[in-house]
């Protein structure tokens, strides 16, 4: 297999593996954020504690620590893909049986397929994961429909990505 294709600098591109790999980086903080709310509005409804103590204030701060958990990944968002603006570059992929390579202006690197433990799909990516951690994209948009599927079949095959869907 050999697959090598081009990537157009285009800072909406740019921002787009952006909020694909910050979806996996934050999504553990909406959880958190869900929780902690929940915990909040539990503790405002329900009294505790005995007489003259008012836990109103610690249920308080807990539902502000919420909702700014639950605003973070925003935040981290937007301050990234306002990072990533100014440094949109041609790049590209080459992908063989044995690495994915990948340059961006200047600079390459490459990532061995032993290292990558899982695949995921997410909005027009592939993401490659080595343990638990994202550590780059494929691009679905600059490959043809022949190399999407013998990629696919690859990764199949390896066990890194589920089977096609029906």
């Amino acid at each position: 297999m050999h697959i090598r294709f081009d990537v157009p600098a285009d800072p909406a591109y740019a921002a787009r593996v952006a909020t694909v790999l910050s979806d996996v980086y934050l999504r553990k903080y909406r959880y958190i954020g869900f929780a902690l709310i929940a915990v909040g509005l539990i503790g405002l409804w329900v009294p505790i504690g005995g007489d003259g103590f008012d836990a109103s204030a610690i249920f308080t701060t807990i539902l502000v620590v919420g909702v700014a958990s639950m605003l973070f990944p925003l935040w981290a968002r937007w301050s990234a893909r306002r990072r990533l603006d100014g440094l949109a570059v041609d790049g590209g992929y080459d992908i063989n049986d044995d690495t994915v390579t990948m340059r961006s202006g200047t600079e390459s690197g490459h990532l061995d397929w032993d290292e990558v433990t899982k695949v995921t799909e997410s909005r027009g990516f592939w993401v490659l994961f080595t343990g638990r951690v994202p550590y780059t994209v494929i691009p679905l948009q600059f490959m043809s429909a022949d190399e999407q599927a013998t990629l696919r079949a690859f990764l199949t095959e390896r066990g890194s990505l589920p089977s096609a869907p029906a």
